[in-house]
């Protein structure tokens, strides 16, 4: 471990295997080749659907998720919670614009 990595707070500590995951190129195409052939079973598609990008971009929508979780997983604490934070205003606007709050349950299963 370098002496970078030892003074600063990482979000994701840099042993996780969530590091090790979301490290590996095929491995994140794997977990998204999954998640996308599970789609259709998801009660939440609504929302993902809502804005439009999703149809008009899917790969587009794929970077930038990865891009995403990189952000979170690859960074120092505080960046990492700038991303969150992004993350979450781009779904209070998804929910303004819808007049409706996205379940918890929608995250869960998403996410799961």
């Amino acid at each position: 471990m370098s002496d970078i990595e030892l003074k600063t707070e990482f979000f994701v500590k840099p042993e996780s295997v969530v590091r090790q995951i979301w490290g590996k190129g095929d491995t994140v195409l794997l977990i998204f080749a999954g998640a996308a052939a599970e789609f259709a079973l998801n009660k939440a598609v609504d929302w993902l659907y809502f804005t439009g990008r999703l149809p008009s971009d899917p790969l587009g929508r794929l970077f930038s998720t990865v891009s995403y979780a990189r952000q979170i997983v690859f960074a120092d604490k505080q960046a990492a919670l700038k991303a969150i934070d992004v993350i979450d205003s781009i779904h209070n606007n998804v929910e303004e614009k819808r007049g409706q709050k996205i379940p918890d349950w929608a995250y869960r299963d998403v996410l799961f």
